[in-house]
């Protein structure tokens, strides 16, 4: 099976930045002297805090839970008392409640590290430890990791883990396949024994050729475990562009990669699994690029989940002038700041600081129906019709252009000439609709 120099149809080919981090090593930033936990971070129900203003608490200690269907329970990142408990804006901008934690300094845990064998653990005993770690879905979506092991694991014969990390910037999931390989290995045979697939992937661009050639050695003696050099094109971490790039198999609409036979995680959801399994550390803390021409030292930090803005901005040396926009995520994906003592979540990968020369801003014109967006689309949909519905509030007919099925990848308002927020456009159709069909249950 072929498994160099693989894509999909559509996409396109963006400037990268990712010379400012992608040699910047891992490193474990001084301790903060505050942390704001949210109690929701992950698809699903939020959770209620476990603590109350007063309470001392350690590293790794349950702090919120709740009984739903869907969640992931959330861990205190340091040791110290929490001071507050109320609602505030996230980085997705939404609001949630957050747990306000002011650090001892001590850094005493709430959990003895392990050192178990792989061998001796039995899949519900795996399970299990994933959920109590609250790992969730860290390349973005903040998918609770033990609801898709669990629940659509029958029939699956291949697990993927995606390091094609195709966001311009970001480079978190490039250095930890150069430093923490071993550990995104074992993430992955935990993974397929679990779902007893038979052949294991890892995807990684080709812009990355030391990770794929660091991957590649430690796979080479598994005969079932394979690297796959995909070609550098966004939006090519896309779960399902991920699958048909590799297997060659078409997700669904309205489906997902359990469809055909298929489980795809982060690399550093897989690292994250192997340390809750095997040495039994809770999800607290995720590594994170800080980057762009608005910071004085790019680099890629381990940070403490609740860690803020504006000390994520310090352990890059600060700002380089005064910037223009600062992004949580990609810059393709991610979200625009606000508030300086906004919190990292788990699945944050990033914090993007640009000068005013990087954040242009642009006039919005008329729609020229160029077709540009059409043709880059990697969901094949036409983005200029579903936004002339949404703007004129023919919300049905989006539906019939499969509006539902965009992936919010951003790439047909990247080469919009004329500016137009497509996107946001087909964005706030889905919302509609989502709401129009809650309505009429």
């Amino acid at each position: 099976m072929k498994l160099d120099n693989l894509t999909f149809k559509a996409g396109l080919h963006i400037p990268e930045f990712k010379e400012l981090s992608e040699k910047c090593s891992i490193v474990k930033p001084k301790a903060v002297e505050e942390v704001i936990i949210p109690l929701a971070q992950h698809v699903g129900s939020p959770c209620e805090p476990l603590v109350k203003v007063g309470d001392e608490v350690l590293v790794g200690q349950k702090i919120g839970d709740v009984d739903a269907n869907l969640y992931a329970p959330v861990h205190s990142s340091v040791s110290g008392t929490v001071t507050k408990i109320e609602t505030r804006f996230l980085m997705d901008g939404s609001k949630g409640v957050c747990v306000y934690i002011k650090n001892n300094f001590k850094d005493e845990k709430a959990y003895i590290e392990k050192d178990d064998s792989l061998e001796s653990l039995s899949v519900e005993e795996i399970i299990e430890r994933v959920k109590e770690a609250g790992i969730v879905g860290m390349g973005g979506a903040a998918y609770p990791a033990y609801s898709k092991l669990a629940g659509g694991t029958k029939g699956i014969d291949s697990v993927i883990l995606n390091g094609a990390e195709c966001e311009p910037y970001l480079t978190c999931d490039h250095r930890m396949m150069l430093e923490w390989g071993e550990k995104i290995v074992e993430g992955l045979r935990v993974i397929m024994k679990v779902t007893n697939a038979k052949n294991g992937y890892i995807g990684i661009e080709d812009n990355k050729p030391d990770a794929i050639e660091n991957l590649r050695k430690l796979l080479s003696s598994y005969s079932n475990l394979h690297v796959a050099s995909l070609k550098t094109k966004f939006p090519q971490g896309d779960s399902y562009r991920m699958v048909d790039s590799i297997l060659g198999r078409k997700v669904p609409e309205g489906g997902r990669t359990g469809n055909v036979h298929t489980l795809v995680t982060n690399v550093g959801t897989a690292a994250a699994i192997a340390d809750a399994v095997i040495r039994g550390i809770p999800s607290y803390e995720r590594v994170i690029t800080v980057t762009g021409d608005g910071v004085k030292k790019p680099t890629n930090v381990l940070a403490r989940v609740g860690t803020k803005i504006s000390d994520l901005i310090e352990m890059a040396d600060g700002f380089k002038g005064a910037p223009q926009a600062i992004i949580g995520g990609g810059p393709m994906t991610g979200f625009s700041q606000f508030d300086a003592d906004t919190p990292v979540q788990k699945n944050s990968s990033g914090l993007i600081v640009l000068s005013t020369d990087r954040a242009t801003q642009y006039e919005v014109g008329p729609c020229i129906r160029c077709g540009k967006c059409m043709h880059v689309c990697p969901v094949h949909l036409l983005p200029l019709n579903i936004a002339a519905y949404a703007l004129a509030g023919r919300f049905e007919d989006t539906a019939k252009y499969h509006a539902n099925a965009c992936i919010a990848c951003g790439s047909c308002s990247y080469v919009c000439p004329a500016h137009r927020p497509l996107t946001e456009l087909v964005n706030a159709s889905k919302r509609e609709l989502k709401a129009r069909a809650r309505k009429s249950r």
